[in-house]
């Protein structure tokens, strides 16, 4: 059984609680989930030993999480990752959205999802986090309800739930922005940890952190993870761009991706731990991010230190970047009277 607890951790600006749930289960394993920006604050998982250690990045203080760059364990909206120049076009007339990153809008804005106080409630087992995004918030149009649903079992799974509704058509792409360090949130790079994805193409990217609109084969090139292989030795390849997004930063293919089906996206494994995380998602790709730009930016850690670049990797289930200007690419467009609904898994376990 798992229990769920809650507290008072904190309070916004405006003077609102900051509530932070945890969600522990019979292994003595537990989650985090905070509703500033319905994020997950820390997950404390054993090694092969038993051994606990907290395996995601994030804050000392609840004020951390206040617009950290890193977005770290937060719910990104309303649409995960880049629009090109922030500009779209839906059912014929144009929007422009913030430019909030190079020449890019990304996250859905400044005050992005990330960045706001969720309403949240204990459902039995699951915690429920739901907000109400105003018809042109951000510069999106519609008026957006969204729900985000964690659940954590005695498996040492993690389900995220993701829900939305809309008055008019928009883009909707919803992803958690969590950066897992297996070896411990306080234990230096993750260049070392191995990942098996099951992604045989890559899109390929320009200079802009746009996709062209081209896939590319990862057979023989440094984005080729279809068995363990660490990021260390192709952190500084020009193939698409690494070397110039100072690391990875780019959205991989699922392969067998069907709407709405959960598939097996890989998995991550930290070898001295022994622990891993194998990540299932509805979604039709993955962005790996390995923290290329943590340093500087990131307020005191958990463990009231600061973090270097490299010392998370995050992936990332979502929908392609800049889908909104690409037809062939699978719609991000959630029209009146549809539902949308995406998940993702984080099953913990050890090798």
């Amino acid at each position: 059984m798992v229990s769920i607890e809650q507290n008072v951790w904190g309070v916004t600006p405006e003077g609102e609680a900051i509530v932070l749930y945890t969600l522990r289960n019979d292994k003595g394993a537990e989650v985090q989930i905070s509703n500033f920006g319905a994020a997950i604050v820390s997950a404390k998982m054993p090694d092969r030993e038993g051994r606990m250690a907290d395996v995601v990045l994030g804050y000392k203080h609840p004020e951390g999480y206040f617009f950290d760059g890193a977005a770290a364990g937060k719910s990104v909206g309303r649409c995960a990752n880049r629009i090109a120049y922030g500009r779209m076009t839906i059912e014929g007339k144009e929007y422009r959205l913030e430019i909030n990153n190079g020449v890019n809008h990304l996250h859905g804005g400044t005050k992005n999802f990330a960045n706001r106080l969720w309403e949240s409630r204990v459902e039995t087992n699951r915690v429920v986090m739901a907000l109400t995004s105003e018809d042109g918030d951000q510069g999106y149009p519609g008026e957006l309800y969204v729900e985000a649903a964690f659940d954590f079992d005695d498996d040492n799974s993690l389900e995220i739930t993701y829900m939305a509704k809309t008055t008019k058509t928009t883009v909707v792409n919803l992803t958690n922005h969590v950066y897992f360090n297996l070896a411990g949130e306080a234990s230096g790079s993750v260049l070392d940890h191995e990942l098996r994805l099951n992604c045989s193409k890559v899109l390929e990217m320009n200079e802009r952190q746009i996709p062209t609109g081209r896939l590319l084969d990862v057979e023989g090139t440094p984005q080729d993870f279809r068995e363990f292989r660490p990021f260390r030795p192709g952190i500084d390849s020009e193939f698409n761009h690494i070397r110039d997004f100072r690391g990875y930063d780019h959205p991989f293919v699922i392969d067998g991706w069907k709407p709405d089906i959960l598939g097996e996206v890989g998995t991550l494994r930290e070898k001295k731990s022994g622990r891993t995380v194998t990540v299932l998602t509805s979604q039709p790709s993955v962005m790996i991010y390995t923290g290329n730009w943590l340093s500087g930016g990131c307020p005191e850690t958990k463990s009231g230190g600061r973090y270097e670049d490299y010392a998370g990797v995050a992936m990332e289930c979502q929908n392609y970047p800049d889908a909104v200007n690409h037809p062939e690419f699978p719609s991000p467009l959630l029209h009146p009277g549809e539902f949308y609904c995406q998940k993702i898994v984080f099953r913990f376990g050890t090798c």
